[in-house]
């Protein structure tokens, strides 16, 4: 028999992690450092390059990369910036989950770069642009999701939505079930 759905990925494990979210007393700023060299802003601070080059920024995940949203591309930022878009929604039915290793990947290949600083955002900063930076964590910095929301929170407002806490709750389970069975990993 398999757990009830509210066990692990359902309403409880969800609510669970927006009473995390909920403790942030953080104002919601256009861009905010949340990791060593890594940062989640809003559409505004991405489309300002006078800003971008300022703070240093030299790559920029952008998570709404649609007509609907946020529309930047490597001709915008020209060569001083690599760029990288994803077509996300931010609603209850888009699968963020298949751009979590790609973008972690993008991610971790331009911090291992010296001097480099990575924007990641959407339009707001709240959702896509933070549920693909606690991938990021959970994949290549082995933080359980909780921690990862944890320390994301310490310096930023976020709040994913239901749908991609879901995602990013199956991907921490998946990971621990790998991790348990290859603990070097």
């Amino acid at each position: 028999m398999t757990a009830p759905q509210d066990d692990r990925h359902g309403c409880l494990a969800i609510k669970e992690l927006e009473n995390i979210l909920d403790t942030c007393k953080l104002d919601l700023t256009p861009i905010d450092e949340v990791w060593p060299n890594l940062y989640i802003g809003n559409v505004a601070i991405a489309q300002n390059r006078t800003a971008l080059q300022k703070i240093g920024i030299t790559h920029i995940l952008n998570a709404a990369h649609s007509k609907q949203g946020s529309i930047g591309d490597q001709n915008f930022y020209g060569s001083t910036i690599v760029y990288y878009g994803i077509p996300a929604e931010d609603s209850s039915q888009f699968d963020l989950s298949v751009y979590f290793r790609p973008a972690a990947d993008f991610i971790h290949k331009a911090l291992k770069k010296k001097d480099s600083k990575v924007l990641v955002h959407c339009i707001m900063g709240m959702s896509r642009s933070s549920t693909l930076v606690l991938a990021y964590l959970m994949l290549h910095h082995r933080l359980t999701l909780r921690n990862a929301i944890q320390k994301v929170t310490q310096r930023r407002a976020i709040y994913p939505n239901r749908n991609f806490l879901a995602l990013l709750l199956d991907l921490d389970g998946r990971l621990r079930r790998k991790r348990r069975l290859c603990p070097l990993l």
